[in-house]
Formats: C-alpha cells, structure tokens, sequence
C-alpha cells in the first residue's frame, strides 16, 4: 500500500468513526451500507470495503450475512491480540508492550483501591482460602492467576480489564510460562487494598515483569 493510498484508508476509517457518532449508533445497531457510505464519504467502494475488512479483523464490527454490517460490543475487541501477532519477534516492541502492561496495572490498581468494597474483600479472602488448600500445582496456578484477575477486575472499567488480559495472554506466547504470586502475596495485597496502599499492591503485583 503506497503512502496516498494509505493516508486515504486511514481517513475512510476516521470519517466511518464520525458517522458513528453524527448517527449515534451504539452497539449492536446496523451501520450504513456501503454504497451509503460510498456516497456519504465521496470515495470508491473498493475503498470502504477494504477500511470495513479491517474494522471487523479487530472485531470492532460484523457483517451478518443478507443482513448488513453491526458494530460489536467493547468486550469483543482484538486489537491487542492482532498487534502481537505481528510483533511477537520484534524484541523493541515486545519490551514497549511489557511497559505497556505495567502501566495498565497502576492504572488498574489505582481505580481498584477507590472501588473495591467490603463483599469484594471477602470474596478475595474466600480465593485466598481455596489457593491454600490446593494441593495440585496446576490447580494452584490456574486459582492464583483467577485471583490476580479477580484484583485487576476491581478497577470497574471493562477496556483496562481486557488490555491487562490481552498482554498477559502476549506475554504468556513470548515466555511460555506466566508470573505468579505466592499465596502469602495475595494476603498481602488484599491487605493492602483494604488500607487504600495502591503503591504497595502494584509493586506485588508488577514485581515479576
């Protein structure tokens, strides 16, 4: 794809991103067709085929066939997973994503220590119980990794939750095996955010990075 070409594609996708918004679709509503869009962007159809390829290969929208083209919900997003297929090999980008990730848990833990309630404590606790008497070492890691996505879910926002398990599924495929706490850490954190300490849950749960 040429510089012009290219320059071109980008700004169909960014005027497709406008009418969503100027028609105020939501989720699960139908965008227009694409001889619509064809006409309402000015550009050939060849053109806006090709930007609503890429929109739905990073599961931003669907085509449903003899029915037309949906937006998808938030949740079904894979614009991480597609970005780490292609650098994987790449050691500056696999490092840029590792910082990534590292960003997404202070950003994770900080929004965590404001909402976690009292019934998520105990919940954390009840994980905590069940890690400690497991006695199979692949029950073990599967409960600690649950417990280490139980935390990062109680920041509440739903993209930073699944960013965090996008790089962890990336960073798993690059080393083959993930980073987990011990059962005392968890106590540790879960201690942590009842004391609203988000510095010291976040040094737990970075420290292997």
């Amino acid at each position: 794809m040429s510089g012009t070409s290219e320059k071109v594609y980008v700004e169909i996708i960014k005027k497709i991103k406008t009418i969503i918004e100027e028609d105020d679709l939501q989720a699960g509503d139908k965008l227009p067709s694409e001889r619509e869009l064809t006409d309402r962007l000015h550009v050939g159809r060849s053109s806006v085929r090709e930007a609503l390829r890429s929109l739905e290969l990073l599961g931003l929208i669907e085509t449903r066939r003899g029915e037309g083209t949906f937006i998808k919900p938030a949740t079904g997003h894979r614009l991480v997973e597609v970005l780490a297929s292609f650098i994987l090999h790449d050691q500056t980008a696999r490092q840029d994503l590792l910082e990534t990730k590292s960003i997404i848990i202070r950003d994770c833990i900080e929004l965590a220590v404001q909402r976690v309630r009292p019934e998520d404590i105990e919940f954390l606790n009840g994980m905590i119980r069940e890690i400690e008497q497991s006695e199979q070492e692949r029950d073990l890691q599967q409960q600690i990794h649950r417990f280490q996505e139980a935390v990062i879910k109680l920041c509440n926002n739903h993209l930073l939750y699944r960013l965090w398990v996008e790089l962890s599924d990336y960073g798993l495929s690059v080393h083959q095996h993930s980073f987990l706490l011990h059962s005392g850490e968890c106590s540790q954190i879960v201690e942590h955010l009842k004391n609203g300490d988000s510095k010291n849950v976040i040094q737990l749960m970075s420290q292997n990075m």
